[in-house]
Formats: structure tokens, sequence, C-alpha cells
């Protein structure tokens, strides 16, 4: 699992961490108790033709593997149902935020900040001339140590917006559909790969972009430039 780049993805992280470490110890307790099955309620060597004793009801036993199945699952509801709650909050208070519109085989960003608009839109990425370890597509530029709004649309077909660092995708819907989420930027910069991650037709795996965290005042000049260039 990559590194995450925001708040949201170190929930992911912890709640990832959390559901391997109980299904090993859920995976030990059942391989414990299939081996010493197997290894205590063997056919005697001296036993011909001999059946063990034959119980038909234990009610204890019975109970106990209803219930602890019901407390695992209703504790793993929980940390989930917590855990997604928090990831997909969206409290409107975001100071960036980001029209995303996937469209096949591309996207189109219009980021806002402070008034200004800023626009990067490409074109479906030719896989036959570049390199899959630099960054292809339009490249979304956002600020640091940041909370950003993203509102998904599609004109088309169902995609879904995916970067890796998130830790988190979002499909993207055609039609007027309320599909909006939030994350806050950790103080990390550097370039990080996004794709579509829901096929969406046969150009699908050109569907390409990046996303680059930059200081907040070099994105800050970033968006006044850009904004400036489209007058």
């Amino acid at each position: 699992m990559p590194e995450g780049i925001t708040k949201q993805a170190t929930i992911v992280q912890t709640l990832w961490n959390g559901a391997w470490i109980a299904a090993l110890a859920t995976g030990i307790v059942v391989w414990g108790l299939i081996l010493w099955a197997a290894a205590f309620h063997r056919k005697k060597k001296n036993s011909i033709d001999q059946l063990p004793p034959q119980v038909r009801y234990n009610l204890p036993i019975e109970i106990l593997y209803t219930v602890v199945p019901v407390i695992m699952v209703a504790v793993f509801f929980f940390f989930t149902a917590r855990d997604e709650t928090a990831i997909t909050k969206v409290d409107g208070d975001a100071p960036v935020k980001v029209a995303v519109e996937g469209y096949q085989w591309s996207w189109r960003f219009t980021t806002d900040f402070q008034g200004q608009k800023a626009v990067t839109a490409g074109v479906p990425v030719d896989l036959s001339k570049q390199s899959l370890q630099t960054p292809q597509g339009p490249q979304l530029v956002l600020p640091v140590d940041t909370k950003i709004q993203f509102d998904l649309h599609s004109p088309d077909v169902i995609h879904s917006f995916w970067v890796p660092a998130f830790l988190f995708k979002q499909d993207v819907f055609p039609g007027n559909v309320h599909n909006k989420f939030e994350i806050t930027t950790l103080n990390r910069t550097g370039v990080f790969f996004g794709r579509c991650a829901e096929l969406c037709g046969v150009d699908h795996s050109r569907m390409l972009f990046s996303v680059k965290l930059v200081p907040q005042a070099e994105f800050a000049q970033y968006i006044k430039t850009q904004a400036g260039s489209a007058q």
C-alpha cells in the first residue's frame, strides 16, 4: 500500500492495519481449533469400527458459536462505519474546490481558489510513446496542508477518480448527482499518479493524470497565473 498524502489516508491505513490484525487473530483461533480437532479426535489404534460418543446437541457451545461471530461482525462494522463516515464527511468550508469532469477518455480539472479559477484538461495518453514511470495526462496542482473539496461529474459514462496515494477512490457518475468528497493534504510535496479505475470503454487505460502537491504560496501564484492567462 502506498504512503498516504492526506489525513483521510491515515484513517484508511489505520483501519487496514486493524483489519489485518483482527483477521490474523481470527485465523489463529480457527487454525488452532482445526488442528486440535485433527490431533485429538482421531480414530484410536485399537478401536475397530468403534464410533466416538455421539452428541446431538450442546446448547452452550451452539450459543457460543453464534454469539462470538455476531460480536466480531458488529465490531468490524462499527469501526468500518465510523471511519467511512469520517472519510466521506463534507463540511463545505474547503478553501480550494476542484470540479472534476471525467470523460472518454481523459480528465478536466477546474480549480477554484479565492474567486480565481484554473482549468486543466487533457486528451487520451499515448501509451506507446511515454513511460509509465513519468507523469502523464493532465496535471492537477494542489496546495499542501489544505482542505480541498472535489465535485465529480461525467458527461458520458461512469468513470472512477483514483489517486492511489489518497488510499481512496470515488466513482464519477453522469447526470445531476451529488458526488462530493473532501480531503486535507499533508505537508508533503511531490507528484502522484492518478487514473480511471472503472472500465469505461476501449481507451480506459489511457485515462491517466497526476496530482502535484506544492507549497501554499506556490499554489496561490499558480492559480493567479493560470486565471490571468485564461482572460
